[in-house]
């Protein structure tokens, strides 16, 4: 389910605002014509489906309307960015494939062209240095109600404040006892425009730029001019960042340089997970999930090792769409995109999650056959592969009932069933230990049904997957559900915290699940269904002969039957 190419004039499969816009832009000519968009992540965490949203959305257009787009970090806080993320976010973009090739930037690559558009309005009177503290700053600037208070130091001389803004940047005062802050309306409606915070000093190391600086641009003064450097035409961001329109717009007019247009989007939000890097690393630092490439996590990389591929998250952010408000996507439409996706890619096997012996006593004891399988019935290239059939066998335990409830058509004496690519089998009974538990269930086989078929024309109304005792491999099998309990986590009674809505049952290990022996040797990461189970992947503790497999997605597609019963 890849997503066909769109030709240059921006006819892409779908149509939305953002792309109208564009569309009408290019047509009028504006820009020259062009279209250059840019997608900017701080280097502070790893990135999530949030955010392939706005890579599918940034580079997608790019993409439709022959443009480019850049790939430009937001490192304006040393405090919190490490060159780690940086890697991360670049290998993670690239995995969901998309490449910004020679066009990477940093907002440090800009810090003397800021610094030098900084003293310019200085010199206009649009910015003064600023003796607050930040708690001083914050209680000055009222409210939604009230406007705020003029700084003390909002009037000092354009000269006096260029000589304490260069010692700032000299490192002549402690960290956090001047600001640099835009000179604007401290009774404007909008907050953001209450001579907002253009620099502050801290003295921290930079992982590019090292202790060269010791003020940093805040994102807001940022944001806008490095935009403009790079010839953006279409900024494209999402919705929280509406508000501060107003502030980039004043600070391009003021600086009289190239105004790219900013157009907002609503963000991603989805059902039973959280979409907040704070959240994420909470859930992370206390221990709840064993990192950010936990398989219960939405980031890029917990997703990439739950076995989710970049074509199902690519399709299913042009399926979700682009829209002005803010809403929540139910997670089981994801849980359907990825599906079809794999139901398409992913090669079939037979693994035995809760093992319990199946003996066939008619059949020839130590004889072994090999069976043809069939690998992908989706795709008729994909072929066959043999799977070893023998006297002893393992299935699932939820396979047999000694007393069947209505309309179990499984395993139960006197019942008869198919076994995948093999026979016909008539369940004569079991064995128990001394405790009442079922270690051996028995059956004898029909040799005229090999392949599945009866010539006497009779059906059975189950088909049940195996594994061959003797060859069968020992696997570890991890369970993965929701990571919370309700569909939205963050709603809360009676004082609860957010943190109560986990999902204590959000990951289930079986170690001594049995597979097929064609698995002895698959890599991480490689994807499978596993017949009449779900679809898994193997993870990265997979070793030779023991492989460690995570489930993606159960085979049960609650979205289709719901859109289904509703006609759709």
């Amino acid at each position: 389910m890849g997503i066909p190419d769109a030709s240059p004039g921006g006819d892409s499969r779908r149509k939305d605002f953002i792309r109208e816009i564009v569309a009408a832009d290019v047509k009028a000519g504006k820009n020259g014509g062009r279209v250059h968009t840019r997608w900017p992540p701080e280097p502070n965490a790893y990135i999530h489906i949030g955010h392939a949203k706005a890579i599918n959305i940034n580079f997608g257009i790019a993409r439709d309307f022959a443009g480019q787009c850049n790939l430009r970090f937001d490192d304006t806080n040393p405090t919190r960015e490490e060159q780690e993320f940086v890697d991360a976010i670049k290998e993670d973009i690239r995995w969901l494939g998309f490449d910004w090739h020679d066009r990477e930037y940093y907002a440090s690559d800009y810090f003397d062209q800021l610094y030098e558009w900084a003293e310019l309005l200085i010199r206009k009177s649009k910015a003064y240095v600023c003796d607050l503290s930040a708690e001083q700053v914050s209680a000055t600037r009222g409210t939604l109600n009230e406007p705020g208070i003029n700084s003390p130091y909002r009037d000092r001389p354009a000269d006096e404040n260029l000589d304490l803004f260069r010692r700032m940047k000299a490192g002549e005062f402690p960290e956090g006892s001047r600001t640099l802050r835009a000179k604007i309306d401290m009774s404007h409606p909008n907050m953001n425009m209450r001579d907002p915070v253009m620099y502050r000093i801290l003295f921290a190391n930079h992982h590019r730029t090292g202790d060269s600086w010791c003020i940093y641009p805040t994102y807001d003064w940022a944001h806008g001019q490095c935009d403009s450097i790079e010839g953006i035409t279409h900024s494209l961001c999402s919705i929280e960042f509406e508000n501060h329109r107003p502030l980039y717009d004043w600070f391009l007019e003021e600086l009289g340089v190239h105004h790219p247009q900013q157009i907002e989007f609503a963000r991603l939000n989805m059902t039973y997970t959280v979409m907040s890097k704070r959240l994420i690393k909470q859930l992370v630092d206390d221990g709840i999930v064993s990192g950010y490439d936990d398989p219960r996590l939405p980031t890029i990389r917990g997703l990439r090792r739950r076995g989710c591929t970049p074509g199902a998250i690519r399709e299913f952010c042009e399926i979700i769409g682009v829209a002005r408000q803010d809403s929540t996507v139910d997670v089981q439409l994801f849980e359907h995109v990825l599906r079809q996706d794999l139901n398409v890619h992913a090669p079939r096997r037979m693994a035995v999650l809760d093992p319990v012996r199946l003996v066939i006593d008619n059949y020839p004891e130590g004889a072994v056959e090999y069976l043809d399988a069939v690998n992908n019935p989706e795709d008729e290239s994909a072929g066959t592969r043999k799977v070893p059939f023998s006297r002893v066998l393992y299935i699932d335990r939820d396979d047999f009932r000694q007393e069947p409830v209505p309309k179990y058509w499984r395993l139960f004496p006197g019942n008869e069933v198919r076994l995948r690519y093999a026979y016909f089998v008539t369940c004569t009974g079991c064995r128990r230990d001394a405790d009442g538990n079922i270690t051996e269930v028995h059956c004898t086989y029909d040799p005229e049904t090999r392949g599945g078929d009866a010539p006497d024309g009779r059906r059975v109304k189950s088909t049940l997957h195996w594994v061959s005792a003797a060859e069968a491999i020992q696997a570890e099998v991890r369970l993965y559900d929701h990571l919370f309990l309700t569909g939205n986590p963050m709603e809360t009674e009676n004082g609860r915290e957010w943190k109560e809505n986990i999902n204590p049952d959000s990951l289930k290990i079986t170690k001594n699940a049995q597979v097929e022996p064609s698995l002895a040797q698959v890599e991480a990461p490689w994807h499978c269904q596993f017949e009449r189970t779900g679809y898994f992947c193997t993870d990265r503790d997979s070793r030779p002969g023991r492989p460690v497999f995570n489930r993606t997605v159960t085979l049960r597609d609650t979205w289709a039957r719901i859109q289904k019963r509703r006609g759709k």
